[in-house]
């Protein structure tokens, strides 16, 4: 079975074929969007976890959940969506590790998402 990619490259390619004259700038604008309100989504779900805000905590999981579906950062979305749902079975105390996940998984969607702009159009 073949590992999965960190991004889908049919979504970045979808993003592309929306401005397919403009050099990457639109998908550059997209993805610096995601690249800075991502931590702060993953800081609210830190936040949420330590004051028990359950609402706090479903919302930005959401968020990240279809930011990073946008972008095509599978492994991300699904664990975002795994936040989001079980927020509203179990008790927001115990989806600390939850976060750790998005974290890394962010951190992984980040590095890939870089090294496909800085390959350009041509070098995807």
């Amino acid at each position: 079975m073949p590992a999965q990619k960190i991004i889908d490259p049919r979504a970045i390619q979808n993003l592309r074929d929306l401005a397919p004259s403009d050099n990457d700038a639109f998908l550059r604008e997209v993805v610096g969007m995601f690249l800075s309100d991502t931590p702060e989504r993953i800081t609210e779900l830190q936040e949420s976890v330590r004051s028990a805000d359950g609402v706090r905590f479903t919302r930005a999981a959401h968020s990240i959940k279809g930011s990073s579906s946008n972008l095509g950062a599978d492994a991300l979305r699904q664990a975002a969506e795994r936040a989001e749902n079980d927020s509203d079975t179990r008790p927001v105390a115990q989806l600390e590790p939850l976060v750790a996940e998005i974290r890394a998984e962010f951190a992984r969607a980040q590095a890939e998402l870089e090294r496909i702009l800085a390959a350009g159009p041509q070098g995807q």
